[in-house]
């Protein structure tokens, strides 16, 4: 595998190989690549492919945390996918607004229908302003209020 130009790095304070194995076994494409041992045994760094992106996570203490600031968007062409990943990756964790979690490990995740750009980008103002205006109500995302809100359903 060629190396990618930016690898997203996730800093962890003790449990980067957790959430790497916990992230790889719900995606496809997906596999830890390498485990590089720290001080007396421990783990400090896991390299890993999460559908085909490669991640470096770091377990560096407690000093910086994950927040909000940043988050992995999952595409989803289902309602079914939209709600398997919705329940592993919040399982533990937080729900936001808008399609936005906080998982267990304190990564945050958009888990987002696939058909969302079009809703929203729709040029009638008012199709659009009913999809976002349903949007802001809902923390996991619901395709078919999404499509009434743009039908005026």
């Amino acid at each position: 595998m060629a190396k990618q130009k930016v690898t997203p790095f996730l800093w962890f304070d003790h449990n980067a190989e957790e959430a790497a194995n916990f992230y790889v076994s719900l995606f496809s494409d997906s596999k830890i690549n390498k485990v590089v041992p720290g001080p007396g045994g421990t783990v400090k760094v896991v390299e890993f492919t999460l559908a085909g992106v490669q991640y470096i996570a770091l377990n560096g203490g407690p000093h910086f945390k994950l927040n909000e600031a940043f988050s992995l968007s999952v595409d989803c062409e289902s309602q079914a996918e939209v709600d398997h990943y919705w329940e592993k990756l919040s399982a533990g964790g937080s729900h936001l607004q808008c399609g936005w979690l906080v998982d267990k490990f304190g990564l945050s995740w958009q888990v987002v229908p696939s058909v969302l750009p079009k809703l929203l980008l729709e040029p009638d103002p008012e199709k659009s302003g009913r999809v976002m205006g349903a949007l802001m109500e809902m923390t996991k995302l619901d395709i078919q209020k999404l499509q009434d809100a743009y039908d005026g359903k």
